[in-house]
């Protein structure tokens, strides 16, 4: 039993990680097995992802090696380098990993943010006109919420003004601002299963008794909607995280009739909603709203920049009163410089034109994925979701070894993701990014993970 501290900075896999590896050095052996990743998660109560975490940086450590339907073990070369330097304090702990390729399902390529046009805007914006003696309006400068509202208005068939629009730094602020305002109205939030874990642990931050509500093929099931309970409910409903799940028409009208007889509200986060590639997107639940009982959620991360940390929110008209008396209404939550360079960036008509080129450009990253996956993978794979957002979702058709392909990933210098450490419930996949490469690095890293993946299927073990 490895004591493990909560309550501690330090992340859980790290403190697994550095037990077992002082474990290894000072009380085992060559060959010595290992326990399971499941009955050691059953044996310290905590989660398989942080073991399989534990045991992957061990693996790319060279501590312990796989051996196919036996388990872990000792390594015996890389061991005995480790007792050389076990004194080393530069092995004290993991070092961070810089990957060959990284599958990151939501980042954009460097080259493909605007430089030039947002430094043309920024000095353009920040003038002797600007008053940085003052504190801003909490909402966000009035001229970006009106450009927001109106592309919105426009594009998302979303119903506000400026009024209702309030910037954020990002979708965690977002979601602590709305957990703060209602909190006083109620106790329970209904989530998405699977769904996003940020918007979940924001929740539990906040002391809400989180909900599970299930989503199949229409999205949210309205029949376990109405079992949890809950009058405060988060959705994805233009493409769900993670399964991609659209949810028609029909059904949200259901959803939006249901939540104004209880008189609840939606958080509808519609947080990639530009990048769809094969149609375009349904209009927003907001907009089918006749109640006042969505708050809608974007960002401008997905198709501009994460590193801006940037995000909206269009409260509904009778929530405003409840935000202007709350202490977060006096202070703005993005920098005044940020603000007025996307305000002119927006108004001089640049981020439309933005869009388009980041839609096509990740248009065909993403045909191309799907491409080379079709062909390197052949009948062993299924693509599980697609067409929208950075990334498209596949998983085995055969018998498959995970554990495997985690550890061969880490050996090659591959990063993976994993629907399931992020989103919770029974759905897994893996989450293959595409928006951080350019076509040519894509052709290479889909090559480089062919080649492990054909390693991580069972059958071929018994020909090796």
């Amino acid at each position: 039993m490895y004591i493990l501290d909560e309550n501690s900075a330090k992340a859980l896999h790290i403190q697994l990680y550095e037990a077992l590896k002082e474990d290894i050095l000072n009380n085992k052996k060559v060959g010595d097995k290992l326990p399971s990743i499941r009955k050691l998660a059953n044996k310290q109560n905590i989660s398989i992802t942080t073991v399989q975490s534990a045991y992957s940086q061990l693996y790319a450590e060279g501590f312990i090696e796989s051996k196919p339907k036996r388990g872990y073990f000792v390594s015996e070369y890389l061991y005995k380098n480790s007792k050389a330097i076990q004194n080393d304090n530069t092995a004290s702990s993991p070092i961070k990993r810089n990957y060959k390729y990284d599958f990151f399902p939501a980042q954009l390529k460097k080259e493909d943010f605007p430089l030039k046009i947002w430094k043309r805007c920024f000095n353009k914006a920040v003038d002797d006109t600007l008053d940085f003696g003052t504190y801003g309006d909490g909402r966000g400068e009035k001229g970006l919420r009106t450009a927001i509202a109106s592309y919105l208005t426009s594009l998302r068939g979303v119903k506000c003004d400026s009024e209702q629009v309030i910037v954020c730094s990002g979708f965690s602020d977002a979601m602590s601002l709305i957990a703060k305002l209602l909190k006083n109205k109620f106790s329970s939030f209904g989530m998405e299963e699977p769904g996003y874990h940020i918007a979940r642990r924001v929740f539990e931050e906040y002391g809400y008794n989180i909900k599970k509500v299930v989503v199949r093929s229409k999205g949210i099931e309205l029949s376990s909607l109405k079992s949890s309970n809950a009058k405060l409910i988060y959705t994805t409903p233009s493409h769900h995280y993670p399964t991609g799940v659209t949810m028609p028409m029909s059904q949200r009208l259901k959803i939006l009739e249901y939540i104004n007889q209880i008189e609840g509200f939606i958080i509808e986060d519609d947080y990639d909603s530009e990048l769809a590639y094969y149609n375009r997107p349904i209009p927003s639940l907001q907009g089918l709203d006749t109640n006042d009982r969505v708050i809608y959620l974007g960002t401008f991360a997905k198709s501009l920049s994460p590193a801006l940390r940037i995000g909206y929110m269009v409260l509904p008209k009778q929530l405003l009163p409840l935000y202007k008396a709350s202490y977060d209404a006096h202070f703005p939550r993005v920098s005044i410089t940020t603000q007025k360079t996307l305000e002119l960036f927006m108004e001089e008509g640049h981020w439309e034109k933005h869009l388009r080129k980041i839609r096509t450009l990740n248009k065909k990253k993403h045909h191309l994925l799907k491409q080379l996956l079709q062909e390197k993978l052949g009948d062993t794979f299924e693509i599980v979701a697609e067409g929208a957002g950075l990334a498209i979702l596949i998983n085995p058709t055969v018998a498959f070894d995970w554990d495997k392909l985690k550890f061969l990933a880490e050996q090659a210098s591959i990063k993976l993701y994993f629907a399931k450490e992020r989103s919770g419930g029974d759905f897994e996949a893996i989450r293959m990014g595409f928006g951080g490469f350019s076509e040519d690095e894509l052709i290479e890293a889909v090559n480089a993970f062919a080649s492990i993946w054909e390693k991580a299927i069972l059958q071929l073990y018994q020909k090796l």
